[in-house]
């Protein structure tokens, strides 16, 4: 005998009639409970009318209700004013509301667990890889413990009104922060805090600070903000972290914490520090080459635990983005997966990522040594005469005349469907002068470009030095909605040095240079990508000692600019730059 769905129709009838006896009543189980959670299509329709009128601030009586459900021919449906009035009759008071609601609920979500657990079978017998599986079977029962499902489309009238309700809360909050508070003044001021659901790249050269500077930002967000911190440290252990919470907070050398040479009045402050410490809510996996499905799940499991506001991960590089435990053997390929998956993991948590990037070598070879966007790319560049094709005006431009300009559309490829479509450029800039080489096809294109450009082939996104003579390549068919071809590399040879561009384009990441699809890199997947720059690392003698400058270079929803703060080396903290810094015991 087969068993029936986990329900409950007296709770239902109980929470209908509860609110049709006393309208106000909407108010304690609006929060919570939704129409879906019904299980009999009648009740469900009803409370949908219900909750429709809420929203409209009319109250929900036996005559609104039936008047809503005539004029959207459903009052018949659900059993006519006859059935409305019956419900009443189901309950002598509205006191017990939200208790016939919290069965509803649980009623409700035994029902999808079930119905996951189905969907969590059918992906065993049909995904052979079981780390995918696993995946996917977590994130179904990670969307029924937040209470929610994930929808496919929302109207517009929806949208509209959830921004309507975050521009209210902004106007009444204009001037406060309104994402994660970084705990630097100017910084704030700027970016408003980390925003929710943002991917925010900070990248530096080693021994800049990188570290110390998302340490300092957690540790100000959780101690000064009381918000919910993860770190995922891939290349330094939980105890070194914490030894540099602790130098942070009680004002103590880093080295003499190592050492252990402390004073006897030091100790005080060190009790005092490690109180405060154990007090906030920071979090710390020292997991070393951890897997952005790794990372996901431990995220996940968190958020539904204690809550999570802010996940830090230092650094992108040592991450990986294998799957069944078989490395991606494309190093570019995969750092571009890593940063595409921890944007997934902000808009999934709707929570900021921080993740710290390490900058290429080219910063070292320039005589200014400030970092810049194209410092950040794990792509190459293309040369100045590279013909970029712009499918809204039908013609090709060279990618140097592009410099400089946002707004316009080129031609990608979409690698879900297979097909070419038109996508926006949000950046398109000079990344200085590099040797490059000249790739020549058997069709007779050719295109000269750094040896680390990428181009698609039949296994994937591979660096232009990595391709030989008759490897295949794809040409685009030239028009949105088409598809590509192949073509096949005749020669690779190195052409001089000349100064190189490159574009950033929204969400395909690719495009259409030559009559050759073309990639690009990680930083178009971050919503602000900040740099850290000392002139004292470059230049001893330097009158900016002990200043660090926060370079925001990509903001894609508010203003880009610099931000000095004090950085005190011997303690790796940051602080709002002062007239006079803060000594050792401050």
């Amino acid at each position: 005998m087969e068993k029936l769905l986990p329900q409950n129709i007296e709770a239902e009838c109980g929470v209908l009639g509860s609110i049709i006896i006393d309208p106000d009543a909407i108010v304690q189980i609006a929060d919570f409970l939704r129409p879906e959670d019904f299980y009999r299509d009648a009740h469900r329709v009803i409370y949908n009318v219900i909750m429709r009128l809420y929203e409209q601030q009319e109250p929900a009586d036996f005559i609104t209700i039936c008047d809503e459900l005539e004029r959207q021919n459903q009052l018949e449906a659900v059993g006519g004013p006859g059935y409305i009035t019956a419900l009443v009759n189901e309950v002598p008071t509205s006191a017990n509301v939200e208790y016939y609601a919290r069965i509803v609920q649980r009623t409700a979500i035994l029902r999808r667990l079930i119905s996951a657990a189905g969907q969590i079978a059918a992906i065993a017998y049909e995904e052979s890889d079981a780390e995918i599986a696993l995946d996917k079977a977590e994130k179904l029962i990670f969307e029924i413990s937040q209470g929610h499902t994930q929808n496919n489309f929302a109207t517009i009238r929806e949208v509209l009104d959830e921004y309507m309700d975050k521009l209210t809360q902004l106007h009444e909050r204009r001037g406060n922060i309104v994402g994660v508070p970084t705990g630097f003044t100017d910084l704030d001021r700027l970016t408003g805090g980390l925003q929710r659901s943002d991917l925010i790249i900070l990248a530096a050269r080693p021994a800049v600070g990188k570290t110390s500077f998302a340490l300092s930002l957690a540790y100000n967000a959780a101690s000064r903000y009381q918000q919910n911190v993860a770190i995922f440290s891939l290349e330094m252990s939980k105890e070194q972290l914490v030894q540099r919470f602790i130098s942070m907070a009680a004002g103590i050398d880093q080295q003499r914490l190592r050492t252990g040479w402390i004073e006897d009045e030091e100790w005080d402050r060190i009790f005092e520090a490690m109180n405060r410490l154990a007090s906030l809510n920071v979090f710390i996996d020292d997991t070393a080459g951890i897997s952005t499905m790794e990372m996901r799940s431990k995220a996940r499991r968190l958020m539904a635990e204690h809550g999570l506001d802010l996940v830090v991960v230092d650094y992108l590089q040592l991450m990986q983005s294998d799957i069944g435990g078989k490395r991606n053997e494309n190093r570019v390929q995969e750092v571009s997966e890593i940063s595409r998956n921890l944007k997934g993991l902000a808009r999934e948590l709707n929570v900021p990522v921080l993740a710290l990037a390490q900058l290429s070598r080219t910063v070292e070879t320039r005589q200014s040594k400030v970092p810049q966007l194209s410092d950040l790319r794990e792509s190459g560049c293309l040369a100045g005469e590279t013909q970029v094709y712009l499918p809204d005006e039908g013609i090709t431009r060279p990618i140097e005349q592009l410099s400089g300009q946002k707004g316009f559309c080129v031609l990608a490829f979409n690698p879900e469907t297979e097909l070419l479509e038109t996508r926006e450029v949000t950046n398109a800039f000079c990344t200085g002068e590099k040797p490059v080489f000249c790739l020549q096809t058997r069709s007779g294109r050719s295109i000269r470009a750094t040896g680390n450009h990428k181009f698609l082939t039949p296994t994937g996104w591979r660096r232009l030095d990595e391709l030989a003579r008759n490897d295949r390549i794809a040409i685009p068919q030239m028009a949105p909605g088409s598809g590509i071809d192949w073509d096949t590399v005749v020669t690779i040879e190195p052409n001089g040095q000349t100064k190189v561009y490159d574009l950033t384009v929204e969400g395909l990441h690719n495009f259409t240079a030559n009559d050759i699809i073309v990639h690009n890199s990680i930083e178009q997947d971050a919503d602000i990508v900040m740099f850290i720059y000392r002139d004292e690392v470059y230049n001893p003698e330097t009158e900016r000692r002990n200043i660090a400058d926060i370079i925001v270079a990509k903001h894609r929803n508010g203003p880009v600019g610099d931000v000095s703060l004090f950085f005190q080396a011997s303690q790796t903290r940051f602080a709002d730059l002062e007239l006079q810094p803060p000594t050792e015991e401050g």
